[in-house]
């Protein structure tokens, strides 16, 4: 989910970059792409160094995951607080 979200944010985009901005590991990328790619989820461009970016039916989804994601992170953020995203930010900056 997170790479499908990246790509509708950002657009077409070398593979590797996508690890680095989304701090995967280059094996979990390329698996990961594989899989959408069988799906039709993302398509990868022609060029010498190929870009990956979001098909119609990969854009299709996003679109209808997106309202769903946003609620399930407001009803999160609800339960936990302000603190508790506080708290998670902090270990977030831990682990990276």
């Amino acid at each position: 989910m997170s790479i499908l979200f990246f790509l509708k944010k950002i657009g077409a985009i070398e593979q590797g970059k996508i690890g680095e901005n989304l701090a995967l590991q280059r094996s979990t990328v390329s698996r990961n792409i594989r899989l959408l790619e069988k799906k039709n989820y993302v398509k990868s461009t022609n060029n010498y160094r190929p870009e990956i970016e979001l098909s119609q039916k990969g854009n299709e989804l996003v679109s209808m995951l997106l309202p769903i994601w946003e609620n399930i992170m407001d009803e999160l953020i609800e339960k936990i607080g302000t603190s508790g995203m506080e708290h998670i930010s902090e270990l977030e900056k831990k682990i990276n």
